[in-house]
């Protein structure tokens, strides 16, 4: 699976996942703000891409309005999810978002209108509402005070839900801006992979590598061990640790993912496992 131009390796439908979809489903039902916070790399992002099927319909708004054709894929992926995934950059300014979230809206809701309501033809044959329902706004935490009173103006306006992501203690940050706080209704914390969850997880790693994990083989127990005690469960340090795992034992052509391995591919990494 790609992500920007990375690979981040086969997205895996875990807990954590399943409870952020009741989130997003329950936040557009209401019509409520819900915040989702946690960790970096435990996958937050992948999450509410995915509910939203951006990687399908990123690349829709990406070359729009070069190219205004009609895109059937990224058009049924928007009238099924009804969501935005919207990222503001760096310095995102209150003008910026104006006019690029209005954009997308825009361009959203006719492409939700064009395939709800017309035939090929481009004739009218029903009347369907085309709105966006979710907006989902990643790393949360560049908003400034003036792209937080829009995205409420957005939500009292539209009647739209928001689920803002961001790191943890975002939750404390919007808490002192009231008007905004008084309308989050649900909050997420999204956690770390734990348990038999990382064990199933890890064990389609090996598969990865052609290797069977027996969690009753003293050696692949160790290395599991050591795997979970280097990374925390976190998704983002699991792909990057199994990506030095799986280059050493090409190298040295290995057969087994042993503890020595698992620490050669730690001290490999520059950051992010100690």
């Amino acid at each position: 699976m790609q992500q920007n131009g990375r690979d981040i390796g086969t997205f895996i439908a875990t807990k954590e996942h399943r409870r952020f979809v009741e989130f997003a489903n329950t936040v557009k039902k209401h019509r409520y703000i819900g915040l989702c916070y946690g960790p970096a790399g435990v996958g937050k992002t992948l999450s509410a891409r995915r509910y939203a099927h951006w990687d399908t319909v990123e690349p829709f708004f990406r070359e729009w309005p070069h190219n205004d054709k009609y895109i059937p894929e990224a058009s049924v992926n928007l009238a099924q999810t009804r969501t935005l995934f919207y990222t503001p950059s760096v310095s995102e300014t209150l003008r910026d978002m104006r006019k690029s979230l209005g954009d997308q809206l825009v361009q959203a809701e006719d492409s939700i209108d064009t395939h709800l309501n017309y035939n090929k033809k481009f004739r009218k044959i029903h009347d369907h509402p085309a709105d966006i329902e979710l907006l989902i706004f990643d790393e949360a935490e560049r908003l400034s005070m003036n792209t937080i009173e829009f995205v409420r103006d957005i939500f009292d306006r539209k009647g739209v839900g928001v689920i803002l992501v961001g790191m943890t203690g975002m939750e404390k940050r919007f808490s002192r801006f009231a008007q905004f706080y008084s309308r989050v209704g649900f909050a997420h914390h999204y956690r770390p992979l734990t348990g038999d969850e990382l064990t199933c997880v890890l064990t389609r790693h090996w598969r990865s590598l052609g290797i069977n994990l027996d969690a009753a083989d003293f050696t692949d127990s160790q290395a599991v061990a050591s795997i979970a005690r280097l990374t925390g469960g976190n998704f983002r340090l699991l792909h990057r640790l199994f990506t030095q795992i799986e280059r050493i034992m090409k190298i040295n052509e290995l057969t087994l993912i042993t503890d020595e391995v698992v620490e050669a591919a730690r001290s490999a990494l520059v950051i992010g496992v100690t």
